[in-house]
């Protein structure tokens, strides 16, 4: 059996990990966590593809309340939230109470690992 150098190892880690499909953001994208099945109920994530909930292809980035084709509440138009994973987040933990006047009907996901893997998940897409 042959060793290698601790350094040797560490220096291609990185390419490893970027060479394993498990980890490509393709393969991050098919898998949805359990958790989302809440959001699926009302959220396609097939881009132009709106439901009870407005898509949520590219939501990661998009400020919240502009994607065409879907009516807002006007709280949440005027909310000044961009989606990121400190936004996703805070709204995914309480909707109601990130913005009051949201006519988003769940109370969020309270389990803060599953609501980490939604973000995740919401983020590759």
């Amino acid at each position: 059996m042959r060793y290698f150098p601790l350094s040797v190892v560490l220096a291609a880690f990185p390419i490893f990990l970027a060479a394993t499909p498990l980890f490509s953001p393709a393969t991050a994208q098919q898998t949805r966590p359990p958790a989302f099945a809440v959001c699926a109920g009302c959220h396609s994530t097939q881009v132009g593809k709106t439901a009870f909930g407005p898509s949520l292809a590219g939501v990661g980035g998009r400020r919240a309340g502009t994607l065409a084709g879907y009516a807002y509440s006007p709280a949440l138009k005027a909310s000044g939230l961009t989606w990121n994973a400190k936004t996703l987040d805070r709204w995914l933990t309480e909707p109601k109470k990130t913005v009051p006047g949201t006519k988003m009907p769940i109370i969020g996901i309270q389990d803060r690992k599953a609501r980490e893997q939604v973000v995740a998940y919401l983020l590759t897409l």
